[in-house]
Parts: structure tokens; C-alpha cells; sequence
């Protein structure tokens, strides 16, 4: 089997779209949530909370031809794998259009204005809302269709549209085309623009915090006192590349990519199963042939709602034991769904790269229905790092794990 770096990284979320502004804020224990009045006209709707991206625009050098197939979500993905591919050193490079490059990328859904549009023309008759773009910015493959269509890859698409794994079965279905042969780069993530539908969905699970009037002191993942998540938006992208080929071109190498398992609870739409959940962590270290105890850390999914945090945790702690240190960034930047495997991803090589660990927000004091875990608070950690685990549970029951490993290239 071929070996699998990560040579780019690029995202966006509500700290930044750089490591630098979004380390700041980690460091900061900066909470990017904030009230929404637009959305006081949803009178059924308990939350007024979100995390949005502030002043997010297209670059200049995007044309008008361009932007007519991608809505907000699409232009994150687009965005993202720009900044990924610059950050590989690819930008212009032939090899991106060569065949050699694929995507793997998702979202939970499409643009939401075209959403409404369609729902309009549905309800009201009216078809003139429409246009010859309306659906390629709403299918649910628009991410990794924009993607492919903005750079000019040529290679395969594997589209991943899986609720709040969607970033992370990106990721991982890219790193096995590569493993296998079938490609030699890939670039993959995910991505999500914020709606109030997203909101509501969870919202009708009595799922989303509704500390409308304290929007800093929430979400609260693992916290005894948490009262439901908060939707978020952004994206992450990162290239994936044979380890062979990236030596052979003189590229950056930020981490390997070394296990990688997906599995489903098999059992109900949305609740979570510890099971199945401790099960794809057995995968993924069987893929990367580690034990429980060569994993440094883990990033949790901690979506700071009940029966998640807790079935998550009690996985964990099963496997790994009181000793192993846990956070999640779902406390700063909100859930961003179909990116935050991604964005987690992202986040968890850096903080190896850089020996230290973001805490948890907000987690003041821990749910004592949580399994036994040595849970980061506070300024954070510091700990050299070798081995990181990021892991995401979605609606369906879908499960993923992937393991990252510090880059130290001794000539193997």
C-alpha cells in the first residue's frame, strides 16, 4: 500500500481563514457565536444562536462566468481548495489538470437561497425564481462539482454528502484512492454555508442551545450544564498526495495520513451508538497499525449535545482510558456540520505541528454521565504529539475516524 502526506491545508471559519488568526483565537478562547435577529421571524424556532463567517467575499480574480454555478457553500469549498492548492505549492501547476488529481469533498446540502427558490416554484407555481443555475448550486454535490470544474481537475470526484462527516469521509475516501493506486493527489474536505433550516432541524430534536441571551457561554461540549449545540459555518481542504510523489517534486509535508475507518450504527437516524462508535476508533487504529496507547490525543466530535457527548466519551474512555486528553473547537466556532471534519482535521495537524493542544470552551464543569477522560480546559496543553486522532458522528449513523502522524522524514 502507498503511503499518504498531507502536502496543502487551507480553510475558513469564524476565527479566520488563515492558521495564524485562527491559532489567535484558539490561544484567546475566543467564542465566535452570536445572536441572529434575522432570525426572530421564525417564531417556532427556540435558538437565535450561530457562528457565521464575517465579511466573507469572493476574490477579485473570480469571474462572473464562475460564480454563477456556486452559491456560499460552493464558493467555501472553492475557496478552501484555492488556498490548500497554493499551500502545496500547485498553484498553476500542469499536475492539477493532469488526470493525477481528483476530489473527495461534501456538504450536509446545497445553497440555501436556491433551496427556497425551489420550494417557492413548488408551493406558489412559479418557475420564474429559477434559473439554469438554481440546481447546480442546490445538489447536494456542488462542493466537490465547483471544485473540480473551478481548477480543472480531470481526475475522479467522489462527492460526500453525509451530514457532520461529510468533511472527514472526504478526506478519508481520498487518502484510500491514493493508497490504492487510482490517484496520485487528491484535494478533499467539506464545507457548509449557515441556514436557519439547519438551525430548525435540530432545533424540532430540542438539540440547539438556547442561551439566546448569554451567546459566549455556549455551546458547552462535556459540561454538565450544556444545553445543545449551535450551527456554525466554513470549510476546510486539504491535498493528499503519494508520499513518493510529493519527495519526487520537493513538496512541504505537514503530516501522514495513516488510518482511516468509517462505519454505520446500523441502528436509528439520531442516536448515537457507543458501540459502533468505539468500533470505527478499533478501525482506524487496525488500519494504521497503532495500539490505543501510541495515540497522543484526541479531537472529539462534541457537539455539546446529551446523548452525544456522552456515548462519544464513553467510546472513548473505553478504548483509550482516563489518560488520554480530549477537546473540541466546536466550542469556539460552532458545528459546522458537513466542514467540521475537515476544519477538525486541519486543526488537530497544526496543534501537533505545534505542541499544544486548544482546550475546551465553556466546559466548567464535566457531565458525570461522560466517560472518564483527561479533558483539556483552560490555557490548553502543552504535549508533544506523535500520533492524533479526529473523530465525527453523524445523523444516519455515520462514523469516522482518521489518525494523523507527525511528519519527520528520515529518508523512510
Amino acid at each position: 500500500m502507498r503511503r499518504v502526506v498531507i502536502t496543502g491545508m487551507g480553510g475558513i471559519c469564524a476565527l479566520g481563514d488563515t492558521w495564524e488568526q485562527i491559532e489567535r483565537g484558539l490561544r484567546a478562547g475566543r467564542n465566535t457565536v452570536r445572536v441572529m435577529p434575522e432570525w426572530d421571524r421564525f417564531e417556532d424556532m427556540g435558538t437565535r444562536l450561530a457562528s457565521p463567517v464575517p465579511d466573507f467575499a469572493p476574490p477579485p480574480h473570480w469571474t462572473r462566468k464562475q460564480l454563477r454555478s456556486m452559491g456560499r457553500v460552493a464558493q467555501f469549498a472553492v475557496r478552501a481548495a484555492e488556498l490548500a492548492i497554493a499551500d502545496a505549492g500547485l498553484m498553476h501547476d500542469p499536475l492539477v489538470r493532469s488526470g493525477h488529481m481528483g476530489v473527495a469533498c461534501g456538504s450536509s446540502i446545497g445553497s440555501a437561497p436556491d433551496m427556497q427558490d425551489f420550494a417557492t416554484m413548488m408551493i406558489t407555481g412559479d418557475g420564474s425564481v429559477l434559473n439554469a443555475n438554481s440546481y447546480v448550486r442546490l445538489m447536494p454535490h456542488t462542493t466537490a462539482a465547483n471544485v473540480g470544474i473551478f481548477l480543472g481537475i480531470t481526475g475522479r470526484i467522489v462527492p460526500t454528502s453525509s451530514a457532520c462527516t461529510s468533511g472527514s469521509q472526504g478526506i478519508g475516501y481520498a487518502y484510500e484512492a491514493i493508497r490504492a493506486g487510482r490517484q496520485k493527489l487528491m484535494v478533499a474536505g467539506g464545507a457548509e454555508e449557515l441556514c436557519a433550516s439547519e438551525a430548525m432541524a435540530f432545533d424540532t430534536l430540542y438539540a440547539t442551545s438556547r442561551r439566546n441571551e448569554q451567546p459566549h457561554a455556549t455551546p458547552r461540549p462535556y459540561d454538565r450544564d450544556r444545553d445543545g449545540l449551535v450551527i456554525g459555518e466554513g470549510a476546510a481542504m486539504m491535498v493528499l498526495e503519494e508520499l513518493e510523489h510529493a519527495r519526487a517534486r520537493g513538496a512541504r509535508i505537514h503530516a501522514e495520513l495513516v488510518g482511516f475507518a468509517t462505519n454505520s450504527d446500523g441502528v436509528h437516524v439520531t442516536r448515537p451508538e457507543e458501540r459502533t462508535m468505539r468500533i470505527v476508533m478499533e478501525l482506524a487504529l487496525a488500519d494504521a497499525g497503532l495500539a490505543p496507547q501510541d495515540i497522543d490525543y484526541v479531537n472529539g466530535h462534541g457537539t455539546a449535545t446529551e446523548h452525544g457527548d456522552i456515548a462519544e466519551t464513553r467510546a472513548t474512555a473505553a478504548l483509550f482510558g482516563a489518560r488520554m486528553p480530549i477537546s473540541s473547537q466546536k466550542s469556539y466556532i460552532g458545528h459546522t456540520l458537513g466542514a467540521c471534519g475537515a476544519l477538525e482535521a486541519w486543526f488537530s495537524i497544526e496543534m501537533m505541528k505545534r505542541d499544544w493542544i486548544a482546550p475546551t470552551l465553556n466546559l466548567d464543569n464535566v457531565d458525570g454521565r461522560c466517560g472518564e477522560l483527561d479533558y483539556v480546559t483552560g490555557p490548553g496543553r502543552t504535549k508533544r504529539m506523535q500520533y492524533v486522532m479526529s473523530n465525527n458522528f453523524a445523523f444516519g449513523g455515520v462514523n469516522t475516524s482518521l489518525i494523523f502522524k507527525r511528519w519527520e522524514d528520515h529518508g523512510r
